[in-house]
């Protein structure tokens, strides 16, 4: 065993499990924080992260063969979130259509018909063809394409390179 490959994969796996994480802070932040609304696909988009942080947490303790196995099965996985984020980027700016059961909402369950008029009014649905934020032009669908497929390279690259 080489301690220089295992070590290049410990610390794709530390950039792994960093990134997702991040990743995932920064989504909660705007959905919890901010007030935003998910659609989704910005929930669908979350699951390869979700994989992605148990994976990376294993890249940092298994032998170095499983650790090229988790990393592969890790950039996969982003690299399938980077494909859907670019997608919803891309219904975003009306290259496509975005599909059409998409709308995620927040609000009350009313349990009761007294309750359903004000359950209505507190409901929020957000549409996957609608940019909710921009930074320099690219919308956070857009900014999640970009990190999913960065961190699908660093794990790919790792699992790969011998």
């Amino acid at each position: 065993m080489d301690d220089t490959a295992l070590l290049r994969l410990r610390r794709a796996a530390l950039a792994l499990l960093i990134g997702s994480i991040l990743t995932i802070g920064g989504a909660f932040t705007f959905q919890w924080g901010l007030g935003y609304v998910p659609c989704k696909l910005c929930l669908t988009e979350r699951i390869p992260y979700y994989a992605a942080i148990p994976l990376g947490l294993l890249g940092l303790v298994l032998p170095e063969r499983l650790t090229r196995l988790v990393l592969g099965v890790a950039a996969l996985g982003l690299l399938y979130g980077a494909g859907l984020s670019a997608y919803h980027a891309g219904a975003e700016w009306e290259f496509w259509a975005g599909p059409s059961d998409c709308g995620g909402g927040t609000g009350a369950n009313p349990r009761e018909i007294g309750n359903f008029l004000s359950a209505l009014q507190t409901t929020r649905v957000a549409d996957c063809s609608v940019a909710a934020w921009r930074l320099f032009g690219i919308s956070l669908a857009g900014w999640n394409a970009v990190i999913a497929f960065a961190l699908s390279a660093v794990a790919g690259t790792a699992a790969a390179k011998r």
